[in-house]
């Protein structure tokens, strides 16, 4: 897995985006893959409670049937936490402000998970801006394989943040 490749795509979606204040990926277990996330937060945490959320969500709309899980966002007083599968086997976690555009986060994060869902496989981002190099993770099309994120080193993505 290329992780410089997988902190720029994270950085750049913050770039995208105002209002995002921190990004991480981890695998539908738990285990962080990175993460661009303040001081103030535990991405490990983060990690663990996002899958744990995950499965959760992921029941809940097999269960009423309607198809594969895609998103997920939690609003707080101070801001949301959006949940985007990765394929199956990975998620992206982004946090935001209060003033954040979910709209505008929606729109730039589909193709972002298509580029992490390839970096993740091994395949790289794809050279074509803005286009996923893979089907629409969005659809439920499959991430990386299992044992592809087996032994993933966490990369924290904080330079020039």
């Amino acid at each position: 897995m290329n992780h410089e490749a997988l902190a720029r795509e994270m950085r750049e979606l913050r770039e995208r985006v105002p209002g995002i204040t921190d990004t991480a990926v981890a695998a539908a277990d738990g285990m962080l893959i990175a993460a661009d996330t303040a001081d103030t937060i535990d991405p490990e945490s983060l990690a663990a409670i996002a899958a744990a959320g995950l499965g959760i969500a992921r029941r809940a709309t097999a269960v009423t049937a309607r198809g594969a899980f895609r998103q997920t966002v939690t609003y707080g007083s101070q801001g949301l936490a959006a949940f985007y599968a990765v394929g199956d086997t990975a998620l992206m976690i982004v946090l935001g402000d209060e003033g954040i555009d979910l709209e505008r986060l929606h729109e730039q994060t589909r193709p972002a998970l298509g580029r992490i869902g390839a970096i993740l496989t091994g395949a790289g981002p794809d050279p074509l801006a803005g286009i996923p190099s893979e089907p629409d993770p969005l659809a439920g099309t499959p991430a990386p394989a299992p044992d592809a994120l087996v032994g993933a080193v966490t990369d924290t993505a904080t330079e020039g943040v």
